[in-house]
C-alpha cells in the first residue's frame, strides 16, 4: 500500500522538475544565443516478487516471467538542445553569430567561458567585451619585411581595437598606377595629376602628361611622350604651395596596333614580368614640409606602373592615376568583420589594415559544456577541453543568434506535465483513501 504512496510522490517530483525546465526554457524565449533543455525520465527500482523459471521438459511446466512492482520514476537526464537558433538582423558590425559549431572564447580574472551570444561592445579602454567579459582571439602582427599584417595563431589574447589600433601612420608613396584608356583620336593630350605622400604624411600633386606624336606613329606603332610640366609638385590640394624639383626627363610609351604596350622609355615590355612595365622617376624636392620627411620609401623614387594603360580608339579616354600604397595619418573610423572572424580597421585615410581574428572554440560534446550564467558555459569532464588556442571558425558580422526554444513544443509539454502531475496527484489521494479504509476496518 505504501508502496504507490511513494510512486507518487516520485511522479510529482520529476513532472516538477520538468515544469521547472519549461519554464526556465519560456523565460528565456528571447534570450540571445539561449539553448533549450529538455527532461528526460527513467524507472527507480523494481521489487521482484517472483522470480522468472525457464521451461522444464520433465515437469512439463512452461517458463514463467518474473513479477515486478515498480517503485516510481525519476529524472534520467536534463539534456541541452544545442541545434542552433534563428538569426536577427542588427547591422551593428560587432554583433556575430557563430555559423555551425563553435563558441566565442571570453575571459576574465576568473577563468575561461565559452560563449554563442555575439553581442559584443568595445569598452574605454577598446577591448570587445560581453557582459564584462573580453573577447579572446588572435592579434594581427606586422611583417617587417613586408609590411603587411598578419595573424598569430597561437594562444588566444584579449581581442582590442584601442591602443596603437585606433591610428594609421603615415605611409610614404613607392608606387602609382597610370591605368585605363587613351584614345589619340579623341585626346591627342592627356593632362593627369599624380599625388603621393612623404613618410610623415605630408600630400603633394604632380602634375604629368601623355602627348600623342602623330609624326613618328605609324600605323604599326603608336608612339606617346610623358613629361612633367614645370618640374613642380605642390605641397597642398589647393596648388598654392609649389615646391620646385630638379627637371624631370620625358620619356615614349609606345603601343602595338591592339593597343597594348610594347616599350616604355625605349626598353621593351614583358607580359610575364610586370616589373618591365614601371618607370622610375626621381622626386627630390628642393624644399618640404618637413625636411626630415622621405619620399619612395626612402628612395626618393617613384615607381609609376604603366601596365594597365591601353589605347584603344573605339573606347573614351578613362586613364586615371592611383597611388597603390602611401598615406596621410588616419584614425580608426570604422570596422569590418569577415565570414573568418578577421576584423579590419577603416581609417579615416582610407586605409585598410588587419586588426585581430576571432577563432571559435570547438567541443567533441558540446551538450557536456556546464552553463555558468549569463549565457556562458564552462568545459566539464564530458565535454573536452579547450586547448587555449581555438580554431578558424565561419561568422556571420551584423546578426545575432536567437534563442532555440519553440515555444508550440514548450506549451505542449507543459500540458503533458501538468497532466502528468495531475494524474500523480491522484495516485496519492487514493491511496490516502486505501489507508483510510484499512484503519476503519477497526469499527
Amino acid at each position: 500500500m505504501m508502496r504507490s504512496l511513494f510512486s507518487g510522490v516520485s511522479g510529482l517530483r520529476i513532472h516538477q522538475t520538468r515544469m521547472d525546465v519549461i519554464a526556465n526554457n519560456i523565460a528565456n524565449v528571447n534570450t540571445v544565443a539561449f539553448k533549450s533543455a529538455r527532461v528526460t525520465f527513467a524507472e527507480i527500482f523494481n521489487q521482484t516478487v517472483s522470480g522468472a523459471s525457464a521451461p522444464n521438459d520433465t515437469t512439463g511446466r512452461g517458463g514463467v516471467n518474473p513479477m515486478q512492482i515498480g517503485l516510481g520514476s525519476s529524472v534520467a537526464s536534463i539534456d541541452k538542445l544545442m541545434t542552433p537558433g534563428a538569426f536577427e538582423r542588427t547591422d551593428n558590425p560587432l554583433d556575430m553569430m557563430v555559423v555551425g559549431d563553435g563558441f566565442f572564447v571570453v575571459s576574465d580574472a576568473a577563468g575561461t567561458y565559452f560563449t554563442r551570444a555575439g553581442n559584443f561592445s568595445e569598452d574605454l579602454q577598446g577591448n570587445l567585451s560581453l557582459n564584462g567579459m573580453k573577447l579572446m582571439g588572435w592579434d594581427a602582427v606586422r611583417d617587417p619585411a613586408t609590411g603587411q599584417y598578419a595573424v598569430a595563431k597561437t594562444a588566444v589574447a584579449p581581442v582590442t581595437v584601442g591602443a596603437g589600433k585606433s591610428y594609421a601612420n603615415p605611409e610614404s608613396t613607392t608606387i602609382i598606377d597610370m591605368a585605363g584608356n587613351i584614345n589619340p583620336q579623341e585626346d591627342p593630350v592627356v593632362n593627369k595629376t599624380m599625388s603621393f605622400f612623404d613618410s610623415v604624411g605630408n600630400k603633394y600633386l604632380m602634375d604629368v602628361r601623355l602627348t600623342y606624336d602623330a609624326a613618328v606613329s605609324s600605323p604599326a606603332a603608336s608612339v606617346w611622350h610623358v613629361a612633367f610640366p614645370g618640374s613642380v609638385v605642390y605641397a597642398n590640394e589647393d596648388r598654392t604651395k609649389p615646391v620646385n624639383i630638379a627637371a624631370l626627363a620625358p620619356f615614349d610609351i609606345s603601343f602595338d596596333t591592339n593597343g597594348m604596350i610594347t616599350s616604355i622609355g625605349g626598353g621593351p615590355v614583358d607580359p610575364l614580368n610586370p616589373a618591365s612595365y614601371t618607370a622610375r622617376i626621381p622626386v627630390t624636392p628642393s624644399a618640404r614640409l618637413d625636411p626630415s620627411a622621405t619620399l619612395g620609401g626612402g628612395t626618393g623614387m617613384l615607381n609609376v606602373n604603366f601596365m594597365d594603360l591601353h589605347q584603344f580608339v573605339n573606347d573614351r579616354t578613362t586613364a586615371i592615376a592611383t597611388n597603390r600604397d602611401g598615406n596621410a595619418p588616419g584614425t580608426l573610423t570604422g570596422l569590418n568583420v569577415g565570414p573568418d572572424g578577421k576584423i579590419t580597421g577603416i581609417y579615416s585615410n582610407g586605409a585598410q589594415r588587419l586588426l585581430a581574428q576571432i577563432p571559435l572554440a570547438k567541443f567533441q560534446n558540446p551538450a557536456g559544456l556546464e552553463k555558468s550564467g549569463n549565457n556562458m558555459y564552462r568545459a566539464s569532464p564530458n565535454s573536452g577541453a579547450f586547448d587555449g588556442i581555438g580554431l578558424e571558425g565561419n561568422l556571420q558580422s551584423g546578426v545575432l543568434e536567437m534563442s532555440n526554444v519553440d515555444l508550440s513544443a514548450e506549451f505542449t509539454s507543459m500540458i503533458t506535465t501538468q497532466r502528468g502531475f495531475q494524474a500523480n496527484s491522484r495516485i496519492i489521494t487514493a491511496s490516502d483513501d486505501m489507508l483510510q479504509e484499512l484503519v476503519n476496518l477497526r469499527r
